[in-house]
């Protein structure tokens, strides 16, 4: 079986699924390539995985004689060719929610099924009427290069199959709605390869020389200053009689103050760290939310972006196993009071319950890999009759 999936974003955790899924589809003997934003594609190579750079000339046009809408439609159609060179051969299509209705048009050229893989629950969002003018140009544009009719009624073309990787009870509204199409969804939980790095050795072994620390990581997220930042994580620390463990992943830099109760490392394995801190303070993505969750240990969510983070911000509040705010709201008196608020018996002992709830990620990747197959399998079942 060959599997093409597609992807987007900058940052690990917009692939890290993708990869997971991947790798355990290449370990049962079947193939997979994988459609990237250009800075993903060594680290998709990394783990054994044959990787096809996103149209790298068109997220990175520069030219301000082009409209924006011009751009948009040069860009959504140059989706469009990468997607159909990616699922070229193919048995299946699995593709992100942004890129739903492109994807439809290549699985429909190619007679194989579509999936989709959705990081959170979201209700179907309509675009305004130029955003939807540019998508339905392109879409023309599209279709008329596979050699399809014109079609107009795309909301009726959907995934054969939703998959949903995270954990559902933290969404009981979800969980009804499910409940009324539970053929087309499968909540399948996180999705994680859960991989070790250079720095775990080294950390593990300043933790064990103190009292667990609190965590800090931003994930790709940009911190407007790094050494600023670590400062500020310095000062609540000392406030709070606390050690600090500072991941600034991108956001390395010479200049980071050394701090004697704070260590600094690039990037770490969540799930060998996180069990060893005493709380954890990150971004709010998807991955680090349930990694957080399944150790077992407090979150302060500091929010950078208005899309899914704020939602992981509000899970763990209505969860009683922490709390949030938006990054660039946080002081270094917000940052004492909120981590004072969360290093408490009653918030470590419900994050220890929630952790009892959480799905395993290595039983996730791998039901979700059996989903894969079997919807590839229908459609080579029926193509065969």
């Amino acid at each position: 079986m060959r599997v093409a999936m597609a992807g987007y974003g900058g940052s690990r955790g917009d692939v890290e699924p993708l990869a997971a899924l991947g790798r355990e589809l290449v370990r049962r003997g079947h193939e997979a390539r994988l459609g990237v934003d250009p800075m993903m594609v060594d680290f998709v190579e990394s783990i054994g995985l044959e990787a096809v750079s996103n149209l790298p000339e068109l997220w990175a046009m520069g030219d301000g004689g082009l409209q924006l809408m011009e751009r948009s439609r040069r860009a959504m159609i140059g989706w469009a060719e990468t997607l159909s060179t990616l699922a070229d051969g193919a048995d299946l299509l699995l593709v992100l929610p942004y890129l739903e209705r492109t994807g439809a048009n290549v699985a429909e050229h190619y007679g194989i099924p579509m999936v989709t893989l959705h990081f959170f629950p979201a209700a179907d969002a309509r675009p305004d009427g130029l955003t939807e003018h540019i998508m339905n140009e392109a879409e023309d544009a599209q279709r008329r290069a596979l050699g399809l009719p014109e079609v107009h009624q795309t909301s009726t073309r959907r995934a054969s199959l939703e998959l949903h990787a995270y954990d559902v009870f933290p969404f009981p509204e979800f969980a009804a709605e499910r409940a009324k199409d539970d053929s087309r969804r499968s909540v399948v939980g996180a999705l994680t390869l859960q991989l070790p790095t250079d720095a775990d050795e080294d950390v593990l072994s300043w933790i064990a020389r103190g009292t667990p620390p609190i965590y800090f990581g931003f994930g790709s997220m940009e911190v407007p200053s790094p050494a600023e930042t670590v400062a500020v994580i310095s000062a609540a620390c000392a406030r709070l009689g606390e050690r600090g463990l500072v991941c600034l992943g991108p956001n390395h830099a010479t200049d980071i103050p050394h701090f004697d109760h704070v260590k600094v490392a690039s990037s770490v394995n969540h799930s060998v760290i996180f069990p060893a801190c005493r709380a954890i303070v990150h971004h709010g993505g998807a991955g680090t939310t349930a990694a957080g969750m399944r150790a077992g240990i407090p979150a302060l969510i500091l929010w950078f972006s208005a899309e899914d983070q704020p939602i992981w911000a509000d899970v763990v509040t209505r969860l009683k196993v922490g709390s949030g705010r938006a990054f660039s709201d946080s002081t270094l008196d917000s940052l004492t009071d909120d981590l004072r608020s969360v290093l408490t018996p009653q918030c470590a002992s419900r994050a220890r319950e929630v952790a009892a709830a959480m799905s395993d990620p290595a039983a996730n990747v791998s039901h979700t890999t059996d989903l894969l197959e079997q919807a590839a399998r229908v459609r080579r079942d029926s193509s065969s009759r």
